[in-house]
């Protein structure tokens, strides 16, 4: 049995059209045996995979249609992820975690593999606590700071819906994070990794913690990040002119993005971010709130998924 999540909302309100019009038929023309459930707002997600994790015994067949987002609030929902696997439908507008695992982006080819081709992998999972004992789980990336403020304007975008439909999403990213990066101011950051070393960034852009390469639509921040390794790759931004930003930017598309003074990268099961003054924070692009403290560790093989 096949549970069902769909996101009507997902790509710029396809979500629906492409469930009635694309993979329901294809699901009753094969018999195969699903139920539908579908978000209506915030926080549906996480209270339906809860649902269905606590009314069903043994493995549990959970399939996404949406966005990365979608599928980073129903991982909130389960207590125990390990019983799950998970297939994806990626019809949001990064789609950085199908990006990375070479999932179809097309509806009919992704249902496919979620059906016959497909197999069930480990996949690691992260998690973010704030000081205040507040735990997120995340799939792709968590990060604070310049990343997550341009998450944060993306997701109340008018631009980014249109940009969407016109094919362009990751040109949205890309103009907002120019924005963004003239309107940063410097504040300074430290990172504090699991054996207790200390490592001051000075001034802080961002520092992504990194599960699959790509975040905020198609950004290579971890071009040797491996999803089942059980670490967190890090890339740490700080003490980087803006001009020189400029340039760095668009060179992380491929992965470059190292070759420049002040981005560094570091490998970790754990760390702990400090920063001089609250920065946005975000969960797979998910921004809820702003913190000057965050402590991020990775659970290996928390949950399966086919690909």
């Amino acid at each position: 049995m096949y549970h069902i999540m769909i996101n009507p909302a997902s790509g710029s309100g396809h979500g629906l059209k492409i469930w009635k019009n694309q993979i329901a038929p294809l699901l009753q023309s094969q018999n195969i045996p699903c139920i539908p459930y579908f978000t209506e707002g915030k926080g549906d997600a996480a209270r339906i995979a809860e649902d269905i994790a606590r009314q069903t015994a043994g493995p549990l067949s959970l399939v996404i249609l949406g966005g990365d987002g979608t599928v980073n609030e129903a991982l909130q929902g389960p207590e125990d992820t390990s019983r799950i696997t998970l297939g994806y439908i990626p019809t949001g507008s990064s789609n950085d975690l199908s990006r990375d695992l070479k999932i179809p982006t097309t509806p009919s080819a992704a249902l496919d593999l979620i059906l016959h081709s497909g197999k069930p992998c480990p996949m690691d999972l992260g998690v973010l606590t704030y000081p205040d004992g507040t735990a997120r789980k995340f799939a792709v990336s968590c990060g604070m700071g310049f990343d997550a403020a341009v998450c944060e304007e993306a997701l109340h975008s008018r631009i980014k819906s249109v940009m969407n439909r016109l094919g362009l999403g990751k040109l949205t990213y890309l103009g907002i994070a120019l924005k963004q990066l003239f309107a940063s101011k410097a504040i300074s950051g430290r990172l504090t990794m699991e054996d207790g070393s200390l490592i001051d960034i000075g001034s802080m852009l961002f520092t992504a913690c990194m599960l699959h390469r790509f975040e905020g639509g198609g950004f290579m921040f971890a071009p040797d990040a491996d999803d089942s390794d059980g670490y967190l790759n890090i890339c740490a931004v700080g003490d980087l002119p803006k001009l020189l930003i400029l340039f760095a930017l668009p060179t992380a598309f491929v992965g470059k993005h190292y070759r420049f003074r002040g981005i560094t990268p570091y490998k970790v099961r754990s760390l702990t971010i400090e920063t001089s003054l609250p920065l946005w924070v975000h969960t797979d692009g998910e921004v809820s709130r702003r913190s000057s403290q965050i402590h991020v560790t990775c659970e290996k093989n928390a949950i399966r998924i086919l690909r």
